[in-house]
């Protein structure tokens, strides 16, 4: 099954945003690539030039670095068979599709494409397949004359094997498709572009790639690149070698349908912008399809690259989960070396969109609750809900936490609990507890019920971090100026 050494490709197009499925297939192929110590090559198909783009271009190698792969061969790295952007190959492309002609591997078709949906339509018609025909293999001279005359010009198609191509999926095991559903295909337009299925295998070829891990959608195209493989070796195209495949089950979204660029959870940039680490995201992505096992969910890149096999990747649909998403993230939060943690948070804290001035910031009062938001974050983006009370002049008006914590004879208890803060000589999380469960008992409240309608007076919310520890932080004055205001809006 593995050869050595390991050569991998990760190849995308740079059209638009990074989507999941996209990074689910890198992190297969560098897990594969690491686990066997061999080489990952990484290669932009970029000859779409109407849909193609630079700042695309640039996406990719931001969004390659922030989720921390490393890739041996490619754009910033370089290698033994550069460039590695197909746009700055396409001469390489031309002479291989000359050479591919002039040993009859492949030939010029003159059909139009009107004459080709009416015969697929009469071929589907008739319950037969409904690939090109043929028509234009064995083209006289007379024949080519005159479809030139009539000014049609020509796409090159590949000569398919009138043989079944038998193959071992690394995923799927033996497949085998017919002559009669694999037919011609093109791989030159008629303005002379390259395309996906003539450049992609030639790249492969040249570039010694020896397994090719990819989206189980491509699976109809790896016969057609089987046999291209074999015409290339014959044409003296890269080692001779055709690559070992495997393909990556779908990942499906709502609906039980294929998650697609259009799904708003598809969007790398959805998981960044609300603050998911990458190894908590790559976590839960290498587990749509895979897992290290049947009761672990929670593991390292490293530990993944250690157990990876490609042997163990289930065939069947993975479903995106986005709650078992978040819940791995949240795990790997937890993990993080704490002072790790207040670096990750400074982006969402430091930013221009934050709730609270810049210079009301204070970076020790947040290092001071950090250890308590570091338990509760599902994303680093939810520490400014939880934080935000330190740093606002007055905490956040939610109306419905006020509503609901504040009721009959909170006034009272209010006073109660202040003039019981006001008389503390230390003030820290264990005597503001003692201090608020006092002022309760002679309200004849519990802890909890005594509580709500503090929190609320002193961070707006009936949910958040630990309370005394909040106090803690805040500090007296700012705790009882609180307090007051608080007071003051009930009337009392």
């Amino acid at each position: 099954m593995v050869s050595a050494p390991v050569r991998v490709r990760f190849c995308p197009s740079p059209t638009g945003n990074p989507h999941v499925g996209l990074v689910r297939t890198a992190l297969f192929n560098w897990a594969f690539a690491r686990h066997h110590k061999g080489t990952l090559v990484f290669r932009i198909e970029d000859t779409d030039a109407a849909r193609d783009s630079e700042e695309s271009y640039n996406q990719l190698l931001d969004a390659m670095r922030w989720l921390g792969f490393d890739w041996d061969e490619g754009p910033e790295v370089g290698g033994p068979h550069v460039p590695y952007r197909q746009s700055q190959r396409m001469d390489i492309y031309a002479d291989v599709a000359r050479r591919l002609q002039e040993a009859g591997h492949a030939y010029r078709c003159y059909c139009t494409t009107e004459e080709l949906d009416a015969r697929r339509e009469a071929a589907r018609a008739a319950g037969k397949p409904s690939g090109y025909d043929g028509k234009c293999r064995e083209l006289s001279a007379e024949q080519i004359a005159a479809y030139e005359a009539e000014g049609r010009t020509p796409i090159v198609r590949f000569r398919m094997p009138d043989r079944p191509i038998t193959f071992t999926d690394l995923v799927r095991g033996e497949l085998t498709f017919t002559p009669e559903n694999v037919s011609d295909y093109g791989i030159l337009r008629a303005n002379g572009a390259p395309l996906y299925t003539l450049v992609n295998p030639v790249d492969d070829a040249l570039m010694e790639i020896t397994h090719v891990l990819r989206g189980e959608d491509l699976l109809s195209s790896t016969p057609r690149q089987i046999a291209l493989y074999a015409a290339l070796a014959e044409i003296g195209v890269g080692n001779g070698t055709t690559p070992q495949f495997g393909h990556l089950p779908y990942v499906m979204g709502e609906g039980n349908k294929k998650l697609s660029k259009r799904d708003p959870q598809s969007s790398l940039n959805l998981y960044r912008e609300r603050g998911f680490l990458p190894e908590g995201l790559l976590n839960y992505l290498s587990l749509l399809g895979w897992s290290l096992a049947e009761d672990r969910d929670i593991f390292t890149m490293d530990e993944m690259v250690a157990a990876f096999d490609i042997k163990d990747v289930n065939a069947n649909p993975a479903r995106f989960d986005l709650k078992k998403c978040e819940h791995i993230n949240a795990e790997h939060l937890r993990r993080l070396d704490p002072k790790a943690f207040i670096e990750a948070c400074g982006p969402w804290l430091k930013a221009p969109h934050a709730p609270w001035r810049p210079e009301a910031f204070d970076q020790a009062a947040f290092e001071a609750i950090a250890p308590h938001a570091q338990t509760r974050l599902t994303v680093l983006s939810d520490i400014t809900a939880n934080v935000d009370f330190l740093f606002l002049d007055e905490p956040v008006e939610d109306e419905a936490s006020w509503n609901k914590a504040m009721k009959e004879g909170s006034d009272a208890l209010l006073r109660t609990v202040r003039a019981k803060l006001a008389e503390l000589a230390d003030w820290n999380a264990e005597e503001l507890k003692s201090a608020v469960l006092a002022a309760g008992e002679e309200h004849g409240l519990k802890l909890g019920k005594a509580q709500a309608p503090v929190r609320v007076a002193i961070t707006g919310r009936t949910v958040g971090l630990p309370l005394f520890e909040s106090l803690e932080v805040l500090g007296r004055e700012r705790t009882l100026a609180r307090v007051d205001a608080a007071l003051a809006k009930l009337g009392g």
